[in-house]
């Protein structure tokens, strides 16, 4: 929809792109000011004045100088292997540079640095250890395609594993300082339901958008049930690593590792981070469990929606709090299986036969809670309304109900999450919506959601004018032909 959003613009709202697409080198400056730059500079932040000197020539304290200064923003200064290396990375990870330039690039690494530096001067805070979570996720991620560590350091052009650790700890700091700036800068903005019609009304007949055909869902779920005896079994054994830690010395490290059903902790001993008692991060039972240890603590087993953990609280820092953790699963027999699907199969008859409606089914049967209050309607995650458009579901969800005709109730099918919980669902569409231009009544949701995602990107294109105004910033060589889409040569 060329006339309500221009993808170049969107794209200042989402910045914050995966590891891989970001990838700059950023420098504190430590000299001090030629006094010639404070005079061609409007509100200068006073703070940052006082270290510049010369920026052509700007080395970090101690720092080798490697290449040319592309730009300097703020307290950060972009060089000229940056542009390259991150049109690397966008390739390296599978996007596309083509008809991409340089001057856009190093558009988007100015827009970065920009974020981040004012994030510091409004007291944004990213916590260490949340970031030094990612960076052992982020390699873990690298190693699965690249096994050797050594080959991860000379991809990114270090000289070790601290180096390349260092490296992306600084690149997801920066990147988490950016998203936090942007996400305070449009969290105040609303939107009303007469912005939305002036938003609808002013899009040219010809120019509003297609919206794709579009289905509303139906699930009635049937999920096997864990018997006592099995749950005794994992709060056992959880018992068990705990005495092991506490009282023969055993590494809990270890048994995350070798023992946890939460893969992606476990491959870091259980690390789960720290937890800010202020920011609600993990779920009430996990939380309030958390909180009540002492420093060096192990709890005693509890259950959860997840299954069965033992939190270990490494340190307390103010109100955050580093814990660790091991997750095991209840193990669901095969008897409890076919209950599982031979009880939901009894209701399908009973739909088929008309004895009772799909709706008063799920009420009645479905052991999922989201939805059984509501006859066993989904709710789509995206839009937060009853409808799924054909064209943006998941493969598997895709799969399951793309031959199904209006009201026709599927076959008992089998599903099993990324956590290994079995379950059984029956489903039906129960209405379908065709291709078609943008109604505004029928399709008020996602109207709304455009008019807001605009006055973001306006809100974000405001507060970006103002702030390059206010900070140091300067473009060098080449770069300075640039028609960027910013006012970032101050014209």
């Amino acid at each position: 929809m060329k006339f309500t959003i221009n993808l170049k613009r969107i794209s200042v709202l989402f910045i914050t792109l995966l590891l891989v697409n970001v990838v700059s080198a950023q420098e504190i400056i430590e000299e001090e000011v030629d006094s010639t730059l404070t005079q061609n500079t409007k509100k200068v932040d006073t703070t940052f004045v006082q270290n510049i000197k010369k920026v052509d020539t700007i080395l970090t304290k101690n720092a080798k100088k490697v290449d040319g200064v592309a730009a300097v923003v703020g307290d950060y200064i972009i060089l000229d292997s940056d542009v390259p290396k991150e049109k690397e990375q966008i390739e390296a990870s599978g996007g596309s540079i083509e008809g991409v330039t340089d001057c856009q690039i190093l558009g988007k690494l100015l827009e970065n640095k920009l974020y981040a530096h004012h994030a510091i001067q409004d007291s944004i805070q990213v916590s260490d250890a949340e970031v030094r979570q990612e960076v052992e996720y982020t390699i873990q991620q690298f190693l699965q395609q690249k096994p050797d560590i050594e080959d991860l350091v000379k991809l990114y052009k270090q000289e070790d594993e601290k180096g390349l650790r260092d490296y992306i700890f600084e690149i997801i700091k920066n990147n988490k300082l950016s998203g936090k700036m942007q996400a305070q800068i449009v969290e105040e903005v609303e939107i009303t339901p007469e912005e939305v019609r002036l938003f609808f009304d002013k899009i040219p007949e010809n120019e509003r958008p297609t919206f794709g055909t579009e289905l509303k869902v139906a699930q009635i779920v049937a999920k096997p049930k864990v018997s006592d005896k099995e749950k005794q079994k994992v709060i056992d054994r959880l018992k068990q690593f705990k005495a092991d830690v506490v009282e023969n010395g055993a590494s809990f490290r270890s048994k995350a590792v070798l023992y946890s059903d939460d893969v992606h902790s476990g491959r870091q001993g259980g690390r789960l981070g720290a937890l800010n008692r202020d920011k609600p991060k993990m779920v009430k039972e996990f939380r309030q469990v958390a909180f009540s240890l002492q420093e060096g603590e192990i709890s005693d087993p509890f259950e959860t929606q997840f299954g069965y953990h033992i939190i270990y609280l490494e340190k307390i820092r103010g109100k955050e709090y580093d814990v660790s953790h091991i997750l095991l699963f209840p193990k669901v027999s095969n008897e409890a299986e076919k209950e599982a699907k031979k009880r939901l199969e009894k209701v399908r008859e009973r739909i088929i036969a008309g004895d009772i409606s799909f709706a008063d089914a799920a009420r009645e049967a479905s052991d999922e809670k989201e939805t059984r209050g509501d006859g066993g309607q989904l709710i789509n995650p995206q839009t937060q309304d009853y409808n799924f458009d054909l064209t943006k579901m998941g493969p598997e969800q895709y799969a399951q109900i793309q031959n199904l005709k209006d009201n026709e109730v599927s076959q008992v099918l089998k599903e099993e999450d990324r956590k290994g919980n079995l379950s059984f669902k029956i489903m039906k569409v129960t209405d379908r919506i065709d291709e078609h231009k943008a109604s505004y009544a029928r399709d008020y949701l996602k109207i709304k959601e455009l008019a807001l995602t605009e006055k973001k990107i306006k809100a974000i294109e405001k507060w970006q004018e103002a702030k390059i105004l206010d900070t140091y910033i300067k473009i060098s060589g080449k770069y300075r032909a640039c028609e960027f889409s910013g006012n970032w040569l101050k014209k």
